[in-house]
């Protein structure tokens, strides 16, 4: 079979006026919203519903199970269709899932369901509209961008969504009425719209001729390049690694100080952890070298910082202290976020670009498994300790990236 790739059709002629990005920045920040909504909301679950840990954490599994299909094939999938028809369906797919979640008063079975098409829409979102976001950042969409605006757009946009889902859904289950219904309707009044501007937005990738397979596709060359190995890979697990112990490991380890105000904490730190990533990301640009990896390393040394905080916080407990880890872990979390986007984009083609922007997400992703790696050792070993460990491996990662960061010169697509 041959495996030559051949445009069938181009994608809508530019203008070069307005902002022609803007609609698939809404649609990545819809797709956040939907994602993060049901973070701060596994403590209403276990209280309200009677879920136990074990069941909530299932939830977040099956979110998983979504996510990396929706990374990993949605990316390859719109390098061959184009980006726009991919990131419909991710907004379909966030939409049925809210609406779905709004079932789970009745029992498990629509939460599960739910939380894995919400990770199929954040998925795509994350891979083809990172991609659509960045060509569309450029010329001749627009000729007056920086070079990194779009991996900055695009990262803004889905922390955004992620802040605002954890914020809007926090505060509707803490006060508002049907803590198990209403947060799902917010978030479905917000997407509706964005959904009847996608058919206008423009198309920056031509459908090919899909003269070889999916399954050839799917491979990403990119993911085996020396920057990639040693500078990006060593990093990524931190950070969403960061996101998952500022709002997810922090609040239970001062909830017996909070009484009845547990939930609104987890929300407050949902949402300073990653409000500061936002502010933070337009310094990431600042940082950027093409002849060493700075972000990434003032990434790495705050994300240190954060999880000595952390640390410390297990032992005396304090909710003031989480709020000062959540913040030093924020901005990790924004820096480094932008700062993979930017390497990454330096070392791919593009018909290589929706792939290896999958692949970096799923590595990115993957922290997420550190809170429920820490609760499954906490028999073993308390949260002090685990914390602390934490913090030596985040020094050793930031010891490899420094070693490596200028052996490792990045190559132009």
């Amino acid at each position: 079979m041959s495996t030559t790739r051949r445009p069938s059709a181009s994608p809508v002629a530019p203008t070069g006026r307005g902002r022609p990005w803007l609609v698939a920045a809404l649609a990545m920040l819809c797709c956040g919203w939907g994602g993060n909504q049901f973070t701060p909301l596994l403590l209403m679950y276990r209280h309200l519903g009677g879920y136990s840990e074990v069941t909530v954490d299932a939830f977040l599994g099956a979110y998983v199970l979504g996510l990396v299909p929706g990374l990993l094939v949605g990316g390859a999938a719109s390098d061959r269709y184009g980006r726009r028809p991919l990131m419909t369906g991710a907004v379909v797919a966030s939409l049925a899932a809210s609406g779905v979640l709004c079932g789970g008063v009745t029992g498990e079975l629509p939460i599960y369901a739910g939380r894995f098409l919400t990770g199929i829409a954040v998925g795509i979102a994350m891979a083809v509209g990172t991609s659509w976001v960045k060509e569309l950042s450029q010329a001749p969409h627009d000729p007056s961008a920086d070079p990194g605006a779009g991996a900055r757009r695009a990262s803004l946009a889905l922390t955004l969504g992620f802040g605002l889902g954890a914020g809007v859904a926090g505060a509707l289950a803490q006060w508002g009425p049907w803590p198990m219904v209403t947060p799902y309707l917010a978030h479905l009044l917000v997407t509706v719209p964005v959904l009847f501007l996608l058919p206008k937005a423009v198309e920056s990738r031509a459908r090919s001729a899909a003269v070889r397979s999916l399954w050839a596709d799917l491979k990403v060359p990119a993911a085996g390049h020396r920057r990639f190995l040693r500078v990006i890979l060593p990093m990524a697990p931190w950070v969403f690694g960061s996101a998952g112990v500022a709002y997810a490991v922090t609040p239970q380890l001062v909830g017996d100080r909070l009484g009845d105000w547990s939930l609104a904490y987890a929300t407050l730190l949902t949402v300073l952890t990653l409000g500061t990533g936002a502010l933070v990301q337009p310094f990431a640009k600042r940082l950027d070298s093409l002849d060493s990896a700075r972000g990434i390393i003032v990434s790495m040394v705050l994300m240190a910082c954060g999880m000595a905080v952390c640390a410390g916080d297990a032992a005396l407990r304090s909710p003031l202290l989480g709020l000062g880890g959540a913040v030093f872990l924020g901005a990790a979390y924004g820096i480094g976020v932008v700062s993979g986007l930017l390497e990454i984009q330096r070392i791919v083609t593009p018909d290589d670009l929706a792939g290896i922007t999958g692949v970096y997400y799923a590595l990115c992703y993957s922290g997420f498994l550190l809170p429920a790696l820490l609760a499954a050792l906490s028999s073993l070993a308390s949260y002090t300790v685990m914390l602390s460990v934490v913090t030596a491996l985040a020094l050793a990662s930031l010891a490899v990236i420094a070693f490596s960061s200028r052996r490792t010169a990045p190559a132009a697509p």
